[in-house]
């Protein structure tokens, strides 16, 4: 066998020293994984995103309470939507003489009619209104009746909540 040189052997340990892989370091990945779920979990809100329609500007209001996650029928100038669907144009609901808006009875019986077969037992189910502020109070009104002749008797009006000092 051939004899190295001092230089040889040398540069052998040296290049065999980078070759060496470190080993991870786990425990300071997990403690910021840990820390990473604990503030997830802290800053979650479960608060009830209303629908984003750029068609509609809601009233202002000091009103503080939250609203329940219900059936939502908005109010556009255009058109009114039931679950962000369009159902009926304001002007088709605003002709005629009754103050029964059909098209919205249908729709509203039939998510009635899904809640009962998904096992809600609740006669008195809520609806909410998200009403452009210059809707026509006419229109709200025939929304209203209309509601009431279906499963929808506990109806709330949707508002932008401001602090009592900006008034």
């Amino acid at each position: 066998m051939r004899q190295r040189s001092p230089r040889a052997k040398r540069k052998g340990r040296h290049y065999s020293r980078r070759k060496k892989v470190m080993p991870l370091n786990l425990t300071a990945l997990m403690d910021i994984f840990t820390i990473l779920v604990f503030f997830l979990l802290v800053n979650q809100t479960n608060t009830q995103q209303l629908p984003d329609n750029p068609d509609i500007t809601l009233p202002a209001s000091i009103a503080q309470e939250v609203p329940n996650e219900v059936l939502t029928v908005q109010i556009s100038a255009r058109d009114i939507l039931v679950q962000e669907r369009p159902v009926v144009s304001v002007s088709e609901a605003l002709s005629g003489d009754d103050r029964v808006i059909p098209a919205l009875v249908e729709v509203l019986n039939t998510y009635s009619e899904r809640a009962r077969r998904l096992g809600s037992n609740d006669e008195d189910r809520e609806l909410m209104i998200l009403g452009d502020r210059h809707a026509h109070f006419a229109v709200i009104q025939r929304i209203m009746y209309s509601a009431s002749q279906t499963d929808y008797n506990k109806v709330s009006f949707a508002v932008l909540r401001i602090s009592g000092e900006d008034e």
